[in-house]
């Protein structure tokens, strides 16, 4: 964590003639572009591994109703479509799991006392929402820096969870709790909201770009 927090506060020191007090604030948005940058080639992974997957979607369909009545033969039978068509059943979540470490390590130092002293115009990186409610309410100084988060935080979930219900809708879910997953999964979307009320600033600041990016890129890719 420290070699990337040092990287964090060179970028800082680099962008200070650019920006000043909020230097700190810029180079953890940079940063946070550049990590998702190395980490496309995995997305792409994951959006090829999607695409074969929905394309293998009515075949699938077809042998659960041949083989309702015997799953081994039904398992047997998905490995082989898989192997026939060159597609394997895991390549679409092996690369999100490959970046969970990188997303949970910049989070860990986007949240870590190293970013006390620097600050998002008036709302210092450090602190909370409720922090910025203590010090001038909603519409304070640091108030209005977390409208504009909240803000920016709510068109990327509404944005996600129309394509997210669009998907669902040209690809609908099987099996026990499809409908109730259906009806869910779309509003994860909205958990980023919750998240930068309750984490510290340059948390929230990371979460809002990472979040940002993947809904561009998702749309791009799929």
């Amino acid at each position: 964590m420290s070699v990337f927090a040092s990287l964090v506060e060179q970028l800082a020191d680099l962008l200070q003639p650019l920006f000043a007090t909020t230097a700190t604030a810029a180079a953890i948005v940079l940063f946070t572009m550049a990590v998702r940058l190395a980490i496309h080639p995995l997305s792409r992974a994951a959006a090829r591994g999607q695409k074969a997957r929905t394309v293998l979607a009515p075949q699938l369909a077809d042998l659960r109703k041949k083989h309702a009545k015997n799953p081994e033969r039904l398992r047997k039978a998905v490995m082989e479509l898989h192997a026939e068509e060159k597609v394997s059943p895991l390549s679409g979540i092996l690369p999100a799991l490959f970046q969970l470490p990188a997303f949970f390590l910049l989070y860990h130092l986007f949240s870590s006392d190293r970013m006390a002293g620097h600050s998002l115009f008036a709302a210092p990186l450090g602190d909370r929402w409720t922090d910025a409610l203590g010090q001038g309410g909603v519409f304070g100084p640091a108030g209005l820096v977390y409208v504009v988060m909240f803000g920016i935080a709510a068109a990327v979930a509404a944005f996600s969870y129309g394509r997210a219900k669009r998907q669902l809708a040209a690809s609908p879910l099987e099996g026990p709790g499809a409908g109730a997953m259906a009806k869910v999964m779309p509003l994860l979307s909205f958990g980023t909201i919750l998240t930068v009320a309750i984490v510290p600033l340059a948390a929230a600041l990371y979460i809002v770009t990472s979040t940002a990016w993947s809904a561009v890129e998702r749309a791009l890719l799929y």
